[in-house]
């Protein structure tokens, strides 16, 4: 195969929702159609007692939710297709908001009772101002929930897209009888029956057909027939330039726990998602097509097993081919690497791979070189960008509760750092570390992970921070930065990367110091530098 071709079947994409709305077992059973795995599990469901096999943090299965994000990757038709299955906890929004620079295009999980959540609204947003394509599949059509115009309706107002169903759900809940796929033009009758792995379909290309109702039921297929037209109505046709420049996303329903509306939705998918897409560096628009290999630091992941102490950056390949033992520049620290054992991912399983190609997720073996953001080239300087760091929302001491195991707490409070799972402020004044998150979860996560996996017990005081504001002087040599320092020296600590940050009580206390120091500039995210 050449190397276009290998270009042109690979698919990476995003899965992303309100937590609860079926993301994780959505992604489960896509794998199940890519034969990678036998037998899917779903997240706290009692019938199934194996695990979700994207979940491979133990707090993940305790609590039912993914904390990190997992990449998964399959094969389908030909097609390679590689998952980022994303945290949906507003706690880790952070994670999530990285991940989507690494992606091409999106998978949205709305539940049919709650509809638009707050969560989706907010990386619906991020996906918007990136034009990313997006398609919409509303989940759980086995229970009841909202009329399917009405969450149409909703998705567009809350959400601001413009929306075209490609497939239809007949009845709902009790009344749910299967989907009728415009798409392609045929019906899928839902048995309730989760066991069969694939549904039958069948062929129906003309709704007058006399078929349709002994499938049905008469009732039931009238009221399609009228839907339907009203569907042709109200809605545009599908436009695949619109929904790949990111003005139009197609919608599915169907119900992910039973395995139903899943294959329609993965049939489209591979025929309509977008091929590895370009991607802007500080200096210049790299295509995927051309020959020399870059790639970015989207993500990292320490312990991946807990018996060896592994860290594992996620990179994404955005042009030529990557290979194993080749030495690489890694351009922040202008110095070359080179890697004997790169990972490709299937959930708990990894494979060791020689070439990998744009649009692929490596993970490469870390002993502390990488940090989230850096870029690979094979030579040339160039910075990949969008990738920011946002101002904390919640902020404690952190504080080491057994003496003894000093070095270990570091040493796992500097790797979990390193992951971006929260930020690290080291106080000027006295020294003391204070940990800063986007959602409190996260203080539970970082203590279970320091206590499990580094053997390292920790304890947190509260601190009254409102934002941490990075501060950027016009000038570090003049009297009234001087001034700044000397007055707020109490709130002022170092990030993990040495800049400067105050730690502002609150908006007032912010608005104040702009208005007295108006050399200081204070902003609220560090692009990672």
């Amino acid at each position: 195969m050449t190397f276009q071709q290998e270009i042109d079947r690979r698919r990476t994409f995003g899965i992303i929702s309100h937590p609860d709305a079926g993301k994780t077992t959505l992604t489960e059973k896509l794998l199940l159609f890519g034969g990678a795995i036998q037998e899917a599990g779903a997240v706290k469901s009692n019938k199934i007692k194996k695990g979700a096999t994207s979940d491979f943090m133990e707090i993940e299965r305790q609590r039912g939710i993914s904390v990190a994000t997992s990449v998964l990757a399959f094969e389908y038709n030909g097609i390679k297709i590689n998952i980022l299955d994303t945290p949906g906890h507003k706690d880790f929004a952070e994670d999530t908001f990285r991940t989507l620079t690494a992606v091409d295009s999106v998978i949205v999980v709305i539940d049919v009772a709650k509809g638009v959540e707050e969560q989706t609204e907010k990386l619906v947003e991020v996906c918007r101002m990136r034009n990313i394509p997006m398609i919409v599949f509303i989940n759980k059509l086995d229970r009841e929930g909202k009329d399917a115009f009405d969450l149409l309706d909703e998705i567009e107002q809350k959400l601001g897209l413009k929306v075209t169903p490609l497939s239809f759900p007949i009845g709902m809940g009790y009344d749910f009888k299967g989907i009728y796929n415009i798409w392609e033009k045929n019906v899928n009758l839902f048995t309730g029956d989760s066991r069969k792995d694939i549904e039958e379909t069948i062929e129906i290309s003309d709704l007058s057909d006399a078929n349709l109702d002994t499938l049905v039921g008469e009732d039931a297929a009238n009221q399609l027939r009228e839907e339907i037209e009203l569907v042709e109505g109200i809605y545009p046709e599908f436009d695949k330039d619109a929904y790949l420049g990111g003005d139009l996303q197609p919608v599915f329903f169907g119900s992910a726990l039973n395995n139903f509306g899943v294959r329609e939705l993965l049939d489209c998918f591979v025929e309509i998602a977008p091929k590895p897409t370009p991607k802007h560096s500080e200096e210049r628009l790299v295509k995927p097509d051309e020959s020399k290999f870059t790639g970015f630091v989207f993500k990292i992941h320490a312990n991946m097993d807990p018996k060896h102490r592994d860290r594992l950056a996620f990179i994404k390949i955005v042009s030529g081919e990557f290979k194993r033992n080749t030495p690489y520049l890694h351009v922040r620290h202008g110095k070359k690497l080179k890697f004997s054992s790169p990972n490709a991912f299937f959930a708990e399983r990894k494979e060791i791979v020689d070439v990998s190609y744009p649009g692929d997720i490596v993970g490469l073996h870390d002993t502390g070189n990488f940090k989230i953001g850096d870029t690979l080239t094979e030579g040339e300087q160039i910075n990949y960008t969008g990738i920011p760091s946002f101002s904390p929302e919640h902020f404690r001491y952190i504080n080491n509760a057994d003496p003894l195991k000093a070095k270990q707490l570091y040493k796992g409070i500097d790797q979990l750092m390193d992951e971006g799972v929260a930020q690290l402020f080291t106080l000027e004044l006295n020294g003391r570390k204070v940990i800063g998150t986007v959602g409190a979860l996260q203080y539970e996560v970082i203590q279970y992970r320091l206590e499990h996996e580094y053997g390292a017990k920790c304890t947190y005081e509260n601190l009254n921070v409102h934002k941490a504001c990075w501060v950027d002087p016009e000038d570090d040599k003049n009297d009234e930065y001087k001034e700044f320092v000397r007055v707020k020296q109490r709130y002022l600590a170092k990030d993990k990367e040495g800049q400067l940050v105050f730690l502002a009580d609150s908006a007032f206390s912010i608005q104040m110091t702009q208005q007295k120091y108006p050399t200081v500039k204070l902003h609220f995210t560090s692009e990672y530098s």
